[in-house]
């Protein structure tokens, strides 16, 4: 079973028609006159001491900050996203690349997914592993020249082809973050988790804040047809709703034509919203709603 991305990743620009979030008002502030005139008392310039031995570059007083956005900030927690970590474009996703994009696994916009526990599954303990170039361009290329990929994710050709379409993902700002999927230490699947909001997807349908899309390929003939790619989606939604606590859907959208895709995302307790016209195919959008997860 192979699920087609239904669009190339624009790693950078956000989807043109998608509207900003509204505010929560959650950082509005609300001071006393004396209150006022004890905060402005307090903001005085004061001499700041000059870093010394084991002072923290993250505090603002060292070399970690940045000029641009000020002091380089520590990881947050896995419930929130952490800001990206600034980074210089490196100019292929091919070997050697791995040091350059591991920073911005942990400053992604899906909350860390390099820090997601395992999922237990029926065929075993299942777990989202981010792509490393050096170690993984070898077996995605085999995948992606496999016939039955290629028919829906049109990436066959020599590694270099598999390293660009890695290389828009590990070299944006965290919005899509390219795994493996390993079932019990072998690597069999590859999956891509994506800010559905952020993405040109989100012209194609009413997008909702924090909407996560997947996208999936089952790497083996002998892993097609018997329920394992039912099983990984119901695993991977639901570890998309256990570590994205903002995220109130699940998404994707396969070729239409791709029935035992569409069947496999019916199983794992998406269901049919809509077809929906992308631009390289007509596609079934499937969604799981977290409000649903313990019912279907």
């Amino acid at each position: 079973m192979s699920i087609h991305p239904d669009h190339r990743h624009d790693a950078g620009t956000p989807a043109a028609d998608h509207p900003p979030a509204e505010p929560t008002g959650d950082d509005t502030l609300d001071l006393r006159v004396d209150d006022l005139v004890a905060l402005l008392a307090a903001a005085r310039p004061t001499t700041v001491p000059a870093p010394g031995p084991g002072s923290d570059p993250t505090t603002g007083t060292g070399p970690g900050a940045d000029p641009v956005t000020g002091p380089a900030p520590k990881p947050g927690p896995a419930t929130g996203p952490s800001p990206t970590p600034r980074q210089s474009p490196t100019p292929s996703a091919g070997r050697g690349t791995d040091a350059a994009v591991e920073g911005r696994l942990d400053g992604d916009l899906l909350d860390s997914v390099a820090s997601w526990a395992p999922a237990p599954t029926r065929f075993g303990s299942f777990r989202l592993v981010p792509v490393r170039p050096s170690r993984d361009l070898p077996l995605l290329t085999r995948w992606m020249n496999d016939p039955a990929v290629d028919a829906f994710w049109e990436l066959a050709g020599p590694e270099t082809v598999t390293a660009d379409h890695v290389r828009a993902q590990l070299e944006g700002d965290g919005r899509s973050v390219p795994c493996l999927g390993v079932l019990d230490s072998t690597p069999m699947s590859y999956f891509e988790i994506y800010r559905a909001d952020l993405d040109p997807v989100a012209r194609a349908y009413p997008a909702r804040p924090h909407d996560t899309g997947i996208h999936l390929l089952l790497g083996g003939t002998r892993d097609r047809g018997r329920g394992v790619g039912t099983a990984l989606l119901r695993a991977v939604a639901d570890l998309v709703l256990d570590h994205r606590p903002r995220c109130t859907r699940v998404v994707a959208e396969p070729d239409i034509r791709n029935t035992p895709s569409v069947s496999a995302f019916l199983s794992a307790g998406f269901r049919y919203a809509a077809e929906i016209d992308l631009p390289d195919k007509r596609a079934a959008l499937m969604i799981r709603d977290r409000a649903l997860r313990h019912v279907l």
